[in-house]
């Protein structure tokens, strides 16, 4: 029976995050691009500066730091280190070039996303409320298809945020420490249980701390690999280059991948890694403190760069100037035997814990995304029931690595359902936030040239 409603998902899946969904979301990422004369390249310092500006003045229940890392805490997850590694698995070094151009013109489409996250806000009892739901309802005046969007992303983050990241953190620590999944899973439902009965404003406190520090480390782990391989990183940009635009040879190990294989796997894993264009990460940017839209959308728009062209990027880098790559090991195992080579068995230990800590970290912010959504639905009553379901399926997720449920349960030797399940349903968050996003483009460009132009100094260019 659950074999069978698997399949359904799976196929269901398959047809969501077909080609047409893909163009759709680059696409709108390009549009953007354009329509905002490539404002993510020449305003990323500026950007970046205003990271740690403070706006005591404007609304909001958390500062642009705590909201971009909030969003981080969401979005740098085992997409950053699993997610990469099928990417490169399945279609090549030159899916890493794809996944850079998906991360390029996302930065425009998570801007947009922001600035109108901030623009059609409103105050609620338990603090900002905003995001796609409230500016598809509100600016596109189409209330049904927020509907849509917050019971999709309220159901997707059992998935992307929940039980997909509990099912990680206990297989890692299961084959790094032999810690047997039913502990891993018990200690990750009360570490995430005790964050999020605070609400944002604990959420934020806690990510402002803990994902500078877990990015430093992860990063700083690959920066250190990367030197010592010093004089191979060139031979994986060429790779990376090469194949993106010629097919990759099977052979010697090496599983041979098309042209649209690269396109397809690059463009999906890196959506599925910063999340642009899904809808979820504008949620936090409603909660920032700001009065102006656009500030809060420039820090949002670093939160792409961050994830994808640093994050991905060091990790791509380390499997391509490693040997697993080219010898058949297993995605899931495949980031950690490339950090392995260089470090020994400390490389797989630093992996295992990163990823129980991304893992976590992505708990804590999707679960402010479900109940956000699901507050939009039901109101301010529901958030309490739903902050308890959602500790409860970390567990329910974690039960999952079992291998007498998971056999019970038809699922051995198969895509486990709730990843099925998480690919479905971030699909189907994706179609109305893309929806909206087009719709109020022209909003998202007016907000664009008010704020430039009342900027003083050589920060926009002429005509901005």
């Amino acid at each position: 029976m659950i074999e069978s409603i698997n399949k359904t998902i799976g196929y269901v899946s398959g047809l969501v995050w077909g080609w047409p969904m893909l163009i759709l979301l680059v696409g709108t990422g390009l549009y953007l691009t354009i329509l905002l004369k490539g404002m993510q390249f020449w305003a990323l310092p500026h950007a970046f500066g205003l990271i740690f500006k403070k706006d005591a003045s404007g609304e909001g229940d958390i500062s642009h730091f705590a909201a971009l890392m909030t969003a981080l805490a969401a979005t740098v997850g085992n997409g950053n280190i699993v997610g990469v590694a099928t990417a490169i698995s399945i279609g090549g070094p030159g899916a890493v070039f794809w996944m850079w151009v998906t991360g390029l013109v996302g930065m425009a489409t998570k801007y947009a996303e922001a600035i109108l996250a901030v623009k059609y806000r409103e105050a609620g009892p338990q603090g900002m409320r905003g995001g796609p739901m409230y500016y598809i309802a509100k600016g596109a005046g189409m209330p049904w298809l927020g509907w849509l969007f917050a019971l999709f992303a309220a159901i997707a983050a059992f998935g992307i945020g929940n039980m997909v990241q509990a099912d990680s953190v206990v297989a890692n620590f299961k084959e790094t420490f032999d810690i047997p999944p039913l502990y891993t899973g018990a200690v990750l439902m009360v570490l995430t249980g005790l964050v999020i009965i605070g609400g944002i404003r604990w959420i934020g406190r806690f990510t402002s701390v803990l994902v500078p520090v877990m990015i430093v480390g992860y990063c700083g782990a690959a920066l250190l690999i990367l030197v010592i391989n010093i004089k191979e990183i060139p031979r994986a940009f060429g790779l990376i280059f090469e194949h993106a635009f010629s097919p990759l040879a099977a052979g010697g190990g090496v599983a041979g991948a098309t042209i649209a294989q690269a396109i397809r796997y690059g463009v999906a894993r890196g959506v599925f890694s910063n999340e642009s264009g899904l809808g979820s990460s504008p949620i936090a940017a409603a909660a920032a403190r700001t009065k102006d839209p656009a500030t809060q959308a420039l820090v949002s728009m670093t939160q792409t760069f961050i994830d994808t062209l640093v994050v991905c990027t060091m990790t791509a880098l380390v499997i391509l100037t490693a040997l697993p790559w080219t010898e058949g090991v297993d995605t899931a195992t495949l980031t950690a035997a490339s950090f392995s080579q260089t470090l020994g068995g400390a490389g797989g230990i630093i992996v295992a814990l990163a990823s129980a800590v991304f893992a976590y970290s992505t708990l804590l912010g999707w679960c402010y995304y479900g109940e956000k959504s699901i507050e939009f639905l039901a109101g301010p009553r529901a958030i309490k029931a739903y902050r308890l379901i959602f500790v409860l399926a970390i567990f329910l997720g974690s039960i999952f690595q079992v291998d007498s449920i998971k056999q019970s349960a038809g699922l051995i030797g198969g895509k486990d359902i709730v990843w099925n399940f998480s690919d479905m349903m971030n699909g189907m968050m994706a179609a109305p936030n893309l929806v909206g996003l087009l719709l109020l483009s022209l909003a998202v460009r007016r907000e664009t040239k008010q704020y430039f132009g009342r900027l003083r100094g050589p920060v926009a260019p002429k005509g901005a």
